[in-house]
């Protein structure tokens, strides 16, 4: 079942305003229009007729342009799609795009406090032990060492004399991204699906390319949850779902469960209370209230989650008084975090706290 948006006009002039060039605004586009680069093409002459894209921008010229470099590609029906090298040029933009955000406040790998054998060469140095690699061993400081001791006319060096390079432990991190699909994630012509996926890509990106000794798997969770495998993460659309956030959980903790990293998280981007729950195989909905049933199941599967080791960092994408509390609450039993984020600034927040998890002590 295919969803259009409607009332696309404040959106797309908001769209031109945020980006600079071409490339980023198609990028764009493809993640609201789940992929559809034939919609994305209509939505740029669109926006050419009315004045709103420069009228001198040749979109033919730039579609024929991301034929010849692969990004898109011709069916056998007419119709375009995206290729993988494609998909990965998604995910180079949604990266850079948020860390555009984080550089003033500081961008880290992911430190724990504490030195010894590691990846990450410090500038301090120590003497030698015995089972340091040859490779941390710092060659002036070690032939600084021999001068003092035996002095510049004969230089020999001894044990005594070798100095090493120190290091830092790198944690590695397992992490479940929960992403809502219910109805709500565009409700009201705010469109809060696409900011989501646009993350999702952005730390796919950022664990292939910085950390590749984590690992990052997806769930989508409406009514229902399920996996979705990652070069899905475009093509991803909300439904006329409710939100059946202990599904949600569930799955990732018996997923998180099989990783053999030490630091284990769910990190869940939502904009409504929970409304359903799964019993005997069938799902019980109540998207009027806050069904007491319904919140007590979700509250003891985040308690599960806790007893497990598995943290939980909530995105929150609405600010209404009594979700706020019901928040709090599943934060509090979960000894998890919180966040009330605008969807423009989801990003930031993500991407701030999946740095800083990784700085804690690996035992």
């Amino acid at each position: 079942m295919q969803f259009e948006y409607s009332e696309w006009d404040r959106t797309l002039e908001a769209l031109l305003r945020s980006f600079s060039d071409l490339m980023g605004l198609f990028n764009y586009l493809l993640l609201m229009a789940a992929g559809d680069v034939d919609q994305v093409f209509r939505w740029l002459r669109q926006l050419q007729d009315r004045g709103q894209l420069d009228p001198d921008v040749d979109l033919e010229e730039f579609r024929r342009s991301l034929e010849t470099e692969r990004i898109i590609e011709r069916m056998k029906d007419g119709s375009y799609s995206l290729t993988a090298r494609g998909e990965q040029a998604i995910r180079r933009d949604s990266l850079a795009r948020i860390f555009s955000g984080l550089t003033k406040s500081g961008f880290g790998e992911h430190r724990v406090p504490h030195t010894g054998e590691g990846d990450e060469r410090l500038t301090e140095t120590r003497a030698w032990r015995f089972g340091d690699p040859v490779s941390q061993i710092d060659a002036l400081g070690t032939i600084s060492n021999a001068v003092k001791r035996a002095g510049a006319d004969e230089i020999s060096i001894r044990e005594e004399d070798l100095e090493v390079f120190e290091t830092e432990h790198l944690a590695s991190c397992a992490t479940v991204l929960m992403i809502d699909i219910s109805h709500s994630m565009i409700l009201y012509g705010e469109d809060r699906i696409t900011p989501a996926k646009q993350v999702a890509l952005a730390l796919v990106e950022l664990i292939l390319t910085r950390f590749p000794k984590d690992t990052l798997r997806v769930v989508a969770f409406g009514d229902e949850a399920r996996e979705i495998a990652i070069r899905d993460i475009p093509y991803l659309q909300v439904g006329p779902f409710h939100t059946n956030t202990k599904a949600g959980l569930e799955l990732a903790q018996g997923m998180l469960e099989g990783s053999r990293q030490a630091n284990r998280q769910i990190f869940m981007v939502t904009d409504g209370k929970p409304t359903a729950i799964t019993e005997n195989g069938e799902v019980y909905r109540n998207p009027f209230e806050f069904d007491p049933k319904i919140l007590n199941q979700t509250l003891e599967a985040a308690s599960a989650c806790r007893r497990a080791g598995i943290t939980i960092t909530t995105f929150m994408l609405a600010t209404d008084p009594s979700l706020q509390e019901f928040v709090e609450e599943m934060s509090r039993i979960n000894k998890g975090r919180a966040y009330f984020a605008s969807a423009d600034r989801l990003g930031e927040f993500l991407f701030a706290d999946y740095i800083r998890n990784k700085r804690r002590m690996v035992y």
